[in-house]
C-alpha cells in the first residue's frame, strides 16, 4: 500500500509532499523552532517582505534534493528498497540541514561556544575552533530527542540518525559501507545534493530569498538545471555532474548568487545592525553567548534575542531595539575580478580610494562617533585553487561538467566560475545618525 502523504502549498515550488512518518519529525520541537528563525536574519530591515523562515526553507530544500536524486537514479538499476533508502536518507538530511541555526541565522553564529563543548563524538572535528550551525545540526540530529523519533520512524527502512548526519557532515562514521551499493559509494553524491556548488540548499534559497525580498536577482532556470543533472563515477565513487548544454544555465545561477550577495545579503542597512550587535557583544558578552547544551540551545530563537535586546542596558542593544541604527557614509568594495568600487554619501572628487580606517579615525578625531565594519561574500565556498578540497569531494572536483561522454571539473569548463570564485569585500564606515550632516561635511573636507 502506498504511504499516505501530507500536501503543503509552497509559493516557490508549488505542492510539497510529506509522508506521515516525515510529519512526525517535522512536528518535533527541534524543527518547529525554525518557524521562529528568519531565513535572512536582519534583511527585513531593508526588505520588509523578507520575513520568511528557516522552516519553509528546510521544506523547500527537501523538495529540491528529492528531485535531484530521483533524476540521477534514472541512470542506475538499483533494487527498489535500496533506492528508497537513499532517497529517504537524503530527504531527512535536506530537511534538517539548517536545524542548528542560531537566532537571526548567520548573524549570531560568532557567539557560539568552542566546538569541543558540543561532544559530537565521531563527528567531532580535529581543529580547535568555535562551533558553527552545522555542528549544532549534527548534535541535534544525533543527540537530541529527535534522534529517537528518527529511529522509531525510519530504522525499519535502514535509515539511522548517523546516516542522516553523515550526509550533513560530509563524511560517514567508520568505513562508510552503509552507502556502498553494488560496489559504488553513493555518499559523495548525496552530500553534494545538500552542500556543493550546485545543491538543493542554494537552489531553494536563491529563489525563495528573491521572491520574499521582492527582487529579481535570485531567479535562474532551475528546471533546466534539474533536467540536466548527470552522475559521474570516478574510482568507485558517484559524484554530481551537469550536462554541458546547461552551462549557460549554470553561469546564470552563479550570477544570481553574486547579485543577491551585493543587493540583499550584504545590504548596508542590515549590516549596520550586525555591526551594532558585535559592539553589544563587546559590552555584554554574557548576554549573547549561546549555550552548548542542546536543550538550552533549542530554546534560543529570534524572539529570545529580541527580548535580550529590549531588556539589555547596553546602549548598542537599545539602538537595535529602537531602530536607531548608525548610517553608512562610505563604502569601499573589492570584487573578485580585482576591481574597486567606492560609494559615498557625498562626492569625493580628485581623491583616490579612501582608507575606511583612516576615514573613521579622522571622523572620530572631530568628535563624530564612527565605526568600520567589513563583510565578505563569495559566489563559491568550494573552489580553492591550490588548496584542499572540502571533505565531501573525496579529492574530486565539487562539480563535473559532462560533454560527449567526458567529464571535466567545472572550473575548467565554465570561465565565469573561476572569475567569480573569489570573495567580494565591502568595508563600510558608519556614523551616529544624529551626526550624519557633520560627517558629510568632514568627508568633503577630506577630498
Amino acid at each position: 500500500m502506498k504511504e499516505k502523504t501530507l500536501q503543503i502549498r509552497d509559493p516557490i515550488h508549488g505542492t510539497l509532499q510529506l509522508s506521515r512518518r516525515e510529519v512526525a519529525v517535522v512536528d518535533h520541537p527541534a524543527f518547529q523552532r525554525l518557524r521562529l528563525i528568519k531565513q535572512l536574519g536582519l534583511a527585513d530591515l531593508a526588505y520588509p517582505g523578507a520575513t520568511h523562515t528557516r522552516y519553509a526553507h528546510g521544506l523547500g530544500t527537501q523538495h529540491v534534493a528529492t528531485r535531484m536524486l530521483q533524476s540521477l537514479l534514472r541512470h542506475f538499476e538499483l533494487e527498489a528498497s535500496e533506492a528508497k533508502r537513499l532517497v529517504q536518507t537524503l530527504r531527512l538530511a535536506a530537511l534538517f540541514h539548517d536545524l542548528g541555526h542560531a537566532p537571526l541565522s548567520h548573524t549570531t553564529e560568532r557567539f557560539m561556544p568552542m566546538v569541543s563543548e558540543l561532544d559530537l563524538g565521531p563527528f567531532a572535528p580535529t581543529e580547535v575552533r568555535r562551533a558553527t550551525h552545522e555542528d549544532y545540526t549534527l548534535a541535534i540530529v544525533t543527540r537530541s530527542s529527535l534522534a529517537d523519533v528518527i529511529r522509531a520512524r525510519f530504522e525499519a527502512d535502514g535509515v539511522t540518525p548517523e546516516d542522516v548526519a553523515a550526509i550533513i557532515a560530509g563524511h560517514a562514521v567508520g568505513d562508510g559501507a552503509r552507502f556502498v551499493i553494488q560496489g559504488r559509494d553513493w555518499l559523495p553524491l548525496l552530500v553534494q545534493c545538500v552542500s556543493s556548488e550546485l545543491d538543493a540548499d542554494r537552489m531553494d534559497y536563491l529563489l525563495r530569498d528573491s521572491y520574499y525580498a521582492g527582487v529579481p536577482y535570485g531567479r535562474y532556470d532551475h528546471e533546466w538545471l534539474l533536467d540536466n543533472l548527470l552522475p559521474v563515477e570516478e574510482g568507485g565513487h558517484i559524484f554530481l555532474g551537469l550536462d554541458a548544454r546547461a552551462g549557460f544555465g549554470f553561469e546564470d545561477y552563479l550570477l544570481s548568487r553574486h547579485h543577491m550577495f551585493l543587493a540583499v545579503y550584504l545590504n548596508h542597512i542590515p549590516i549596520a545592525y550586525e555591526a551594532m550587535l558585535a559592539r553589544y557583544h563587546l559590552d555584554a558578552p554574557e548576554e549573547l553567548e549561546l549555550p552548548a547544551d542542546i536543550d538550552a540551545y533549542l530554546s534560543c530563537d529570534d524572539v529570545f534575542l529580541l527580548h535580550r535586546l529590549r531588556t539589555s542596558r547596553s546602549p548598542w542593544a537599545q539602538r537595535m531595539a529602537q531602530r536607531r541604527a548608525y548610517k553608512m557614509v562610505l563604502e569601499v568594495r573589492q570584487d573578485p575580478t580585482g576591481g574597486t568600487g567606492i560609494s559615498a554619501s557625498v562626492d569625493l572628487p580628485g581623491r583616490g580610494t579612501p582608507d575606511p580606517e583612516e576615514v573613521k579615525d579622522s571622523l572620530q578625531a572631530q568628535g563624530i562617533p564612527a565605526l568600520v565594519y567589513t563583510v565578505k561574500g563569495s559566489v563559491s565556498k568550494y573552489f580553492n585553487p591550490g588548496g584542499s578540497q572540502p571533505p565531501a569531494a573525496a579529492g574530486a572536483p565539487d562539480l563535473y561538467v559532462v560533454e560527449a561522454g567526458q567529464s571535466f571539473p567545472v572550473e575548467e569548463y565554465v570561465p565565469l566560475y573561476r572569475r567569480y570564485a573569489g570573495s567580494v569585500e565591502l568595508a563600510r564606515v558608519y556614523v551616529d545618525p544624529e551626526r550624519v550632516d557633520e560627517a558629510k561635511a568632514a568627508l568633503r573636507a577630506m577630498s
